[in-house]
């Protein structure tokens, strides 16, 4: 079994990789596979809601980086979406992906349905809770089976690696992949 996590952070290393590094750590001692995509380096572009892929199935027509992101998440069985808060709400890229990956999805063969995932935020202050609703939506209109923890994944920090010092935060993480590790093996 195999999870992917995406980083919807600008920054390579800033505190969204870490805390989605502690989620694939523990994922693999839990004897999952795992995969690392961060966005910051990816082009893609945002949903043009030109339905061609209600007739190229489980295909979008613009051409960038979404489509080997997209066919990564659908043969992973189980995802994880990380973003810092930016102005209230996740990053546009990782909104880009997600609106693009629900589009494709939901004209062709959903292959997120009854997969297991999960989001986890990042602030320096405030909004986690409106950036981990928006992206929980998301999983939930996919259709995906969302594992809970000892509290919402969300962690504190601004400077890069600052994350890694909210103690709760780093514990919430690990416990949510362990959480999902066990999802994921009941529902193989």
């Amino acid at each position: 079994m195999k999870v992917i996590a995406i980083s919807g952070s600008p920054r390579p290393q800033g505190n969204t990789y870490h805390l989605l590094q502690e989620a694939l750590r523990v994922l693999q001692e839990q004897g999952l596979e795992t995969e690392y995509v961060s966005l910051h380096d990816k082009q893609v572009l945002p949903c043009r809601a030109c339905l061609q892929c209600a007739k190229d199935k489980n295909r979008c027509a613009q051409e960038d980086d979404f489509m080997p992101i997209f066919e990564a998440m659908a043969r992973a069985d189980g995802l994880l979406m990380g973003s810092p808060v930016y102005f209230g709400s996740a990053t546009p890229n990782l909104m880009a992906l997600l609106d693009r990956a629900g589009y494709v999805a939901r004209q062709g063969d959903n292959p997120f349905y009854r997969k297991a995932g999960s989001p986890i935020v990042v602030a320096r202050r405030a909004g986690v809770n409106f950036t981990y609703a928006q992206l929980q939506f998301w999983f939930v209109i996919m259709g995906m089976y969302v594992p809970g923890s000892t509290y919402w994944p969300i962690a504190y920090g601004l400077k890069p690696g600052d994350a890694t010092q909210d103690t709760e935060g780093m514990k919430t993480v690990a416990t949510l992949a362990e959480n999902l590790a066990y999802l994921m093996k009941r529902l193989a």
